[in-house]
């Protein structure tokens, strides 16, 4: 085996460098990047967050990094499609390990992610955050809005997450509400895609309902997004429950009537004019998923995220 290595994740010489691993071993870190928490020369961060105390149906995604983390493997040293190329090239990017939470004291995770997040940030870098339930998209956007304003909201979701919130609860299902009302995000560029369910509030966001994507085609949804965002600075939160259950079984709220993960992944390769400055992952519960159905789909789904930035660093944007 020539020119073979493995554990590339701590032992190799480039951010930029390709690995070589075994699939079936080696260090799992996402997509084989290096572990590291120097943040110098790094243009791309991926991070983990393992919290799922804000759930309201079925716990674990706090197994979610760790399950994407091994699906990501597949990905390791090939092309990546369907950008045709080494996504890496040209990009450094870094796998910063997870978020340290204490998990007797769950007041205290808000501030903690969004006082990591900000310090990951603060030098330029994008943020690909692994969750996690989707509460910790809350501290998130308050880490993404401090430095670059309000921002446009896509969200792929079966649910609309815009439920009552005191200001105190530590919910998955009302980040949403809450960030409209702390103006972290710009309801009239902001877009959730996916929605299964009724919520008292939709906030002004305009939404994509189950029903209508099974109408249009991935070219329209794609079109529907651009339209909606411009040219505002976004963030683009992906909650794995915006599949369909038969693609992503393992999540903790599955809601049937979604769209495939073939058709989703069509809609995100088409977003390379959206300006995201940030992203996550959620929602992923290994726990209740069969031969990493769900997994993979995260990781897919982190890996185009990766592949949109790439993109839009290659062209100067």
């Amino acid at each position: 085996m020539p020119r073979k290595t493995i554990d590339h994740a701590f032992t190799s010489r480039s951010l930029t460098a390709a690995a070589s691993d075994p699939t079936f071993a080696g260090a799992l870190s996402f997509m084989r990047r290096r572990f590291t928490k120097n943040l110098k020369g790094v243009d791309t961060v991926v991070w983990g967050i393992p919290f799922d105390a804000a759930t309201s149906n079925r716990p674990g995604a706090r197994f979610g990094p760790q399950a994407i983390r091994r699906a990501s493997a597949i990905f390791d040293n090939d092309p990546q499609y369907p950008f045709g190329h080494n996504l890496f090239e040209q990009m450094a990017v870094i796998d910063y390990g997870d978020c340290l939470l204490d998990y007797g004291n769950h007041h205290k995770t808000p501030a903690t992610i969004e006082r990591e997040a900000a310090r990951i940030i603060a030098g330029g870098a994008f943020l690909l955050t692994l969750g996690g339930d989707h509460f910790i998209t809350w501290p998130l956007l308050k880490a993404h809005a401090a430095k670059h304003g309000p921002l446009a909201l896509v969200q792929f979701d079966a649910h609309q997450d815009t439920w009552f919130d005191d200001n105190r609860r530590i919910d998955h299902g009302s980040f949403v509400a809450r960030a409209a009302r702390e103006g972290l995000i710009d309801t009239n560029r902001s877009i959730q895609v996916g929605i299964r369910t009724h919520a008292p509030e939709d906030c002004g966001i305009r939404m994509l309902y189950g029903h209508e994507l099974e109408e249009m085609t991935a070219e329209q949804i794609a079109q529907a997004i651009l339209q909606q965002v411009g040219d505002a600075p976004a963030y683009l939160t992906f909650d794995i429950d915006c599949l369909d259950p038969a693609f992503a079984p393992g999540t903790g709220t599955p809601v049937a009537g979604g769209p495939s993960s073939a058709k989703i992944l069509s809609v995100l390769h088409r977003l390379k004019g959206v300006d995201v400055r940030g992203a996550d992952v959620v929602e992923v519960a290994p726990a209740y998923d069969h031969a990493d159905i769900t997994a993979i789909a995260g990781a897919t789904v982190a890996m185009y995220m990766l592949g949109l930035r790439a993109e839009r660093l290659s062209a100067g944007t």
